[in-house]
């Protein structure tokens, strides 16, 4: 049956699926890239952890041989409606498989990684990790890239250095801001080969898939967003980008990272002098 989004009517989604059938097992949806199936992407679920339903779903927008999943304003640049309206057709479909309080977790390789990105972007707490794979962010495509945006959300990031289909700006704009601004939890790799999928990438994203599927079967997914209770005067927002970054662990115990940058110095400085304010108004309180 087919889905109509706004004006666009797409057809009803395709899933080829690996692993548990259990309903209530957390679910890593496999996102393919431009032009492929879901079929191809569907080749790497016996390459990760068991325990865990997968889930390959073809992309709605025939190309080529293969789909997409938005029209394209230039090689990985979105445009916004379209992705828009496809990530309303996705959300549609993964409603129907995952309700609440079953974790989700998403993978995407290229064109599929961006389309996970703007998920992930446009509702972060609907999913307990995204891997970005070999692709950009969908920068300027409507989806919101505030400070902060993914705090407690765990990223998995891989990237070829010889990659040149992907733009060089777009991978190193996203993986900057994933490692900064985003807030994530990230763990990032870079490797020398292009735009592939290597056999380490894949050894290390099958590590970083256990790592979370232990988590939550131990301490079940974290509430994504930065901390509500903690505001820093002086710093825009009055919030860290990292999710534990001036977190008050206890009474006089702030949680500080070191500076790597200029930018960062400043944060540091301005954390530590609204600290020691703070500190002195109670001492004189006292």
């Amino acid at each position: 049956m087919s889905t109509t989004t706004g004006t666009t009517t797409f057809p009803a989604p395709v899933v080829a699926t690996h692993g548990a059938g259990d309903p209530n097992a957390p679910l890593l949806v496999l996102l393919h890239g431009r032009g492929s199936t879901e079929q191809e992407i569907l080749g790497l679920a016996p390459h990760l952890p068991q325990g865990v339903e997968y889930a390959a779903v073809r992309a709605p927008i025939a190309e080529g041989g293969g789909f997409a999943w938005f029209a394209n304003r230039g090689i990985g640049r979105p445009v916004a409606s379209s992705l828009e309206a496809t990530m309303a057709w996705f959300r549609a479909w993964l409603d129907s498989v995952a309700p609440a309080g079953r974790p989700v977790v998403l993978a995407g390789f290229s064109g599929g990684a961006a389309f996970a990105g703007g998920l992930i972007l446009a509702d972060p707490s609907r999913f307990a990790g995204a891997a970005i794979l070999y692709g950009t962010l969908p920068f300027d495509a409507g989806v919101p890239l505030d400070r902060s945006r993914l705090a407690n959300l765990p990223v998995f990031v891989a990237q070829g250095e010889s990659d040149h289909v992907i733009p060089r700006e777009l991978l190193d704009r996203t993986w900057t801001w994933l490692h900064t601004e985003s807030g994530a939890p990230t763990v990032g790799r870079r490797d020398a080969g292009g735009h592939g999928l290597t056999q380490a990438t894949v050894r290390r994203l099958a590590a970083w898939v256990a790592e979370r599927l232990n988590h939550i079967s131990v301490e079940g997914a974290a509430p994504v967003g930065p901390p509500r209770d903690v505001a820093w005067d002086g710093i825009e927002g009055g919030r860290l980008p990292h999710p534990w970054a001036g977190t008050r662990l206890a009474a006089g115990f702030v949680m500080l990272f070191g500076p790597r940058t200029d930018d960062e110095l400043e944060t540091v400085t301005t954390v530590v002098t609204a600290a020691h304010a703070f500190a002195s108004s109670k001492a004189r309180a006292s």
